[in-house]
């Protein structure tokens, strides 16, 4: 492990600049995540990990010593840093005492064959970003398409808010029209969350196989997916609240989906 001391080394400025700057963690193909569960979750999903760097504070405990073991036998490199420089490496305050980068997810914009897909139609927040990609995986969602508008789930506090099903969970980035017709090729109806005079509640239709929208959390779906999709639908609700939040409304419909491919 190699230790690092002057706060302009090549390998703080890189994570810094990963944690920070979207252009530059496409251009390197990389991304940066904080602590020992995210780290093992990159290894088991068989991401590369590129660069380790560990908070120097005394003894290490065996699960970090484990995993750094592992992330080096994949070609990773280790570094350790004191506090004051470690901290530059975070975009957080109190950062974990782990700090790696890995390869990027590829954000395919071409489609493969699908049964169960979700549009996110300009959904803007990080952490419900990051809600919908640890809920799409966990229940085996096919596809996730992030359309224009959306936050960049590369994001540092995106990927915390995965808990690691961002190594996991298939994602892909295209025009909101491009993927409509896509989905409309294969043969899946379109349907977009939003509450009209016309929206049918998502418990009266078959969502076995079909792709839905969820629009931002300000302002709900955009014109063109109102305008190409096949039926706005509505989560029922009993209570007095007029929305929900983008993550929960999107992992509702999810449920709803992957229950009826199961059924």
């Amino acid at each position: 492990m190699i230790p690092i001391e002057s706060r302009q080394n090549h390998t703080i400025r890189h994570l810094a600049r990963l944690a920070r700057d979207k252009k530059y963690r496409r251009a390197a193909g990389e991304l940066v995540c904080e602590g020992d569960k995210m780290l093992a979750e990159a290894l088991s999903s068989g991401v590369r990990v590129k660069t380790v760097l560990l908070r120097s504070s005394g003894s290490l405990d065996s699960r970090t010593l484990s995993l750094c073991r592992r992330a080096e036998e994949q070609g990773a490199a280790l570094f350790s840093a004191e506090p004051p420089v470690f901290a530059l490496a975070s975009d957080v305050e109190t950062p974990q005492g782990t700090i790696f980068s890995c390869e990027s997810p590829v954000l395919s914009k071409a489609l493969p064959s699908v049964r169960s897909a979700m549009l996110l139609d300009g959904v803007q927040d990080p952490g419900n970003i990051g809600t919908i990609i640890r809920t799409a995986e966990a229940f085996g969602l096919d596809a996730l398409i992030l359309c224009e508008g959306c936050a960049d789930p590369t994001a540092p506090k995106v990927l915390r808010a995965t808990m690691g099903a961002v190594f996991r969970q298939p994602l892909y980035h295209m025009p909101l029209i491009s993927a409509v017709q896509q989905l409309r090729e294969q043969g899946l109806p379109v349907y977009a969350a939003a509450l009209g005079a016309d929206s049918v509640p998502v418990t009266g239709l078959s969502l076995e196989r079909c792709a839905v929208g969820v629009g931002s959390e300000g302002h709900g779906i955009s014109r063109t997916l109102s305008e190409l999709c096949d039926k706005r639908i509505i989560i029922p609700m009993t209570g007095r609240a007029e929305s929900l939040n983008a993550g929960v409304a999107a992992s509702l419909l999810i449920w709803e989906m992957r229950k009826a491919a199961a059924l």
